[in-house]
């Protein structure tokens, strides 16, 4: 099987006064398609303010900058919106039934990158949206005739309601234009903190991870989703694991830079490259990767397409060499009772960070 796992930058697909929107392209990074997985990212000015939409995929968000963001989500049947406060260190589900706006209230950029599944994509690997306003919006399709009745409008009102906004993904707003505020309540049940969570793992020298499961985080059990936070400090580990669950995993780099290695099928090296800020990486299906940063340390946030991960692990108390009987470990990799013994005890003295070599 031939993989081309090489980290990828997404490509921007829309610019204008108001921000900016890349997307990870299926056609130009295939296992996306392959994995029916996909990324975009979302930059919004001051002020910048995306359309309500929906979209065929099911998703994260995570606020890599900005402290200003409000979201506005209405679910099928609900007769009000809620209104959410986002920040860097946010991560926010987005079900491909909630209809959803994206709004900078700060007065610095915000930036949002979406991790999904596409299993029921149009286009796998991708993420379609549908637009309630604008120039691509459902409102221009449908004709002045159809428009009118739906909504009760004359002919005239009708026109001026599909044809006035001339926006096309998202703009920017006028001082004057009033939004809504967030609701505190809406904001503490929809929304994550992951940034400033307690960690799951903490090594001296060696970094931070956080699992966030429907466990932790209720609604994330709504997109069928989970996310993992690592934080690595220079030239620490991620040490090797594979997903035992058959998830697969996407990573996005968010800072820093550092270096990934995949094993795949038949004990090949599939992938061994550089990981650089903004670099997209797909982790197949019981593939086993590991990560070491850099000099000035790596962050990123992997996403599974499942629920409750559940990891394999090659270091620490509960690796699978620790758990296997000392005659099986030195049958399968031909060493002798002393060495076996050196092996046994060095795995249980590690962890799932590994800090750097003195």
């Amino acid at each position: 099987m031939e993989l081309n796992l090489s980290p990828k930058f997404a490509q921007k697909i829309f610019e204008g006064e108001g921000g900016t929107y890349y997307s990870w392209s299926s056609s130009e990074y295939e296992l996306l398609k392959e994995a029916k997985v996909g990324g975009g990212r979302l930059v919004l000015q001051p002020r910048g303010f995306a359309f309500p939409h929906y979209a065929d995929s099911n998703k994260i968000a995570y606020v890599l900058q900005g402290s200003g963001g409000v979201v506005g989500m209405v679910y099928p049947k609900e007769s009000q919106e809620m209104v959410l406060k986002i920040k860097a260190g946010d991560i926010i589900p987005v079900p491909t039934r909630a209809i959803s706006w994206w709004y900078n209230d700060g007065d610095s950029e915000l930036v949002v990158v979406f991790l999904g599944e596409t299993s029921k994509a149009y286009v796998p690997g991708e993420f379609t949206y549908f637009l309630l306003a604008g120039t691509l919006g459902i409102l221009g399709g449908f004709s002045t005739e159809f428009n009118s009745r739906a909504y009760n409008l004359n002919n005239e009102e009708a026109e001026k309601l599909a044809k006035s906004q001339a926006g096309v993904l998202l703009i920017k707003l006028g001082e004057d234009q009033k939004m809504p505020q967030p609701c505190k309540n809406s904001t503490d049940k929809m929304v994550y903190d992951i940034g400033a969570a307690s960690p799951d793992f903490h090594v001296q020298n060696a970094g931070l991870l956080t699992v966030l499961t429907e466990k932790k985080f209720p609604c994330i059990g709504e997109v069928g989703l989970s996310a993992i936070l690592v934080k690595l400090e220079g030239n620490a580990m991620s040490s090797p694991i594979y997903a035992a669950d058959s998830s697969v995993g996407v990573i996005y780099v968010a800072k820093g830079s550092g270096r990934i290695q995949v094993v795949g099928i038949n004990g090949a090296s599939v992938l061994d490259t550089e990981l650089k800020a903004g670099h997209l990486c797909v982790v197949p299906r019981f593939f086993v990767a590991s990560t070491i940063a850099d000099g000035e340390g790596m962050e990123y946030l992997s996403m599974l397409t499942t629920t409750q991960p559940l990891f394999g692990e090659f270091i620490g108390e509960t690796s699978v060499w620790g758990a296997l009987s000392p005659e099986v470990i030195q049958a399968s990799l031909n060493l002798t009772p002393e060495f076996e013994q050196v092996f046994r005890a060095r795995i249980k003295k590690s962890t799932i960070l590994v800090p750097p070599h003195d």
